[in-house]
């Protein structure tokens, strides 16, 4: 755990950094605009999408059932746009400003660790549209279990887990690591990942702080994922 907390450390003073803060904006800055152009020119019809999910559930016996279940249809619509904000910055980060972000900590953290990745681009954008195509799917079987009671505050953060770990283990790794050391180290670090991964999820709950969380994200998986390489590399006798 304390590595943990030492990537957090390191990314909060990172976002103190002009060049890391604009890296941080403009991709959730261009999901958001997207996908509220989106939900103007869509919003009747996700409604009428939606009421059809609601109406799946049995009709409790409420004099003001109809407008329950109207508002739940409103509300599922706006988890599922606020899902695919989140989605798309995620995938802007992971593909267009990680690489730079990259740059940034590894000059500032990490001079010394050599980059012996292989197809990197590729790689990480393959991993990146893997796991975010799985994580829409699961949103949306996810949606009707949102209307239980307190399952709101639990499956959205235990799925963000998922999708955080998965998609930024890969991408943190990818330009230093051999595809050798990259296995080793996933291998080794799971538990640490997934804890970055809850951190990370319950940031991106919190309003305000939630824009940053795509690229604060990155940062704290590119920090654990060097440390663990130059750790790594250190204990194997591999001169840095």
């Amino acid at each position: 755990m304390r590595e943990v907390f030492a990537a957090f450390a390191r990314s909060l003073r990172d976002l103190t950094r002009g060049e890391v803060l604009w890296q941080a904006i403009w991709p959730p800055l261009v999901a958001l605009v997207l996908w509220v152009s989106v939900a103007f020119a869509v919003w009747a019809h996700g409604v009428a999408l939606m009421a059809g999910i609601v109406s799946l559930v049995p009709p409790l016996p409420w004099a003001g059932w109809e407008w329950v279940a109207h508002w739940a249809a409103v509300f599922l619509l706006l988890a599922t746009f606020a899902s695919m904000v989140y989605i798309t910055a995620i995938l802007l980060v992971a593909v267009f400003a990680l690489p730079r972000l990259i740059d940034l900590v590894a000059a500032h953290d990490y001079p010394e660790l050599g980059r012996h990745g292989e197809n990197v681009f590729w790689g990480s954008l393959g991993n990146t549209l893997g796991a975010g195509a799985i994580f829409v799917v699961g949103c949306l079987a996810m949606l009707p279990l949102l209307l239980i009671p307190g399952a709101l505050l639990v499956l959205p953060l235990l799925w963000g887990t998922w999708l955080n770990q998965r998609t930024f283990r890969f991408d943190a790794l990818a330009e230093h690591a051999t595809p050798s050391e990259m296995q080793s180290l996933i291998r080794g670090n799971r538990s640490r990942f997934y804890f970055a991964g809850l951190g990370t999820a319950a940031a991106a709950h919190v309003p305000l702080a939630n824009l940053l969380a795509p690229a604060f994200t990155a940062l704290v998986f590119v920090h654990l994922g060097l440390a663990a390489l130059r750790r790594q590399r250190q204990e194997g006798g591999i001169v840095l």
